[in-house]
């Protein structure tokens, strides 16, 4: 039986007259992972922006997890159990490894600015919880051996792992990875890929993830939404949508 965590009907945003996202209506079944494909500006960002907050569509429908919802915050969305990375990592450079991760868990805390202050159990049981969920994830993506590591004096590949290991900390039920594989080479893109399926497979997330390399696409997704300014002129299968002449016709500039 199908078992929507995600569905969007109609959802229309547009900045100052130019549409962004038009009409646009799909749904993410639990446990899958969804990739929304796209020439640039065809709204896949957006629509994640829209996913986690940051931006609030002009009209249409978000329902999670059975609750729709018009205007979401980022915090509420992260306390919902929706977790984000950026296509530019934005990592506190000057950190280590470890306090960047535990900084994707401040959104979670339940203990008050008072009992911080002063140190009370439930400050010191939370931390030490919070510790324990940083190095797991750390272990979990080979980090380890980085952890105490400036994050800026880290490869590109390792600062986008470490962007991951941030999301995912928060154990989100929904993970929306904003082309988590740009800038990599074939290795690394391979790592990530593994990395990514890993996390729906052990931890059951469900994933939507921007990505441009069909063959990543391929082989990671299970459902991929094909976006052309704004407008889905795709969705299904990863072999349905590769030889579906909309999508052809998105990518290459030819004729319908």
């Amino acid at each position: 039986m199908p078992d929507p965590i995600l569905a969007l009907t109609d959802v229309s945003l547009a900045f100052k007259g130019i549409t962004a996202i038009n009409a646009l209506s799909f749904t993410v079944e639990r446990g899958e992972i969804c990739a929304l494909i796209g020439p640039n500006g065809a709204g896949k960002s957006s629509l994640l922006n829209i996913l986690n907050g940051v931006y609030r569509a002009d009209s249409g429908e978000v329902v999670f997890e059975g609750e729709r919802f018009s205007r979401i915050r980022p915090l509420q969305a992260a306390r919902r159990g929706i977790g984000r990375t950026f296509q530019h990592a934005a990592l506190f450079g000057k950190l280590s490894v470890l306090d960047n991760v535990l900084a994707g868990l401040t959104r979670h805390s339940r203990t008050t600015l008072a009992e911080h202050a002063f140190g009370v159990f439930r400050d010191r049981a939370e931390t030490a919880e919070f510790r324990d969920r940083a190095e797991a994830i750390l272990d979990f993506l080979d980090l380890t051996t980085h952890r105490d590591a400036v994050v800026s004096t880290l490869s590109y590949g390792i600062q986008k792992r470490v962007d991951l290991a941030r999301a995912l900390v928060g154990r989100p039920r929904l993970l929306l990875l904003d082309e988590p594989m740009a800038g990599m080479n074939q290795d690394e893109k391979r790592a990530m890929s593994g990395f990514v399926a890993r996390a729906r497979a052990e931890f059951g997330t469900t994933i939507v993830l921007i990505e441009h390399d069909i063959g990543v696409i391929m082989d990671l997704s299970d459902h991929v939404v094909v976006l052309d300014y704004g407008r889905k002129v795709g969705d299904g299968t990863p072999e349905a949508v590769r030889t579906d002449p909309a999508v052809i016709a998105a990518y290459l500039g030819t004729p319908h």
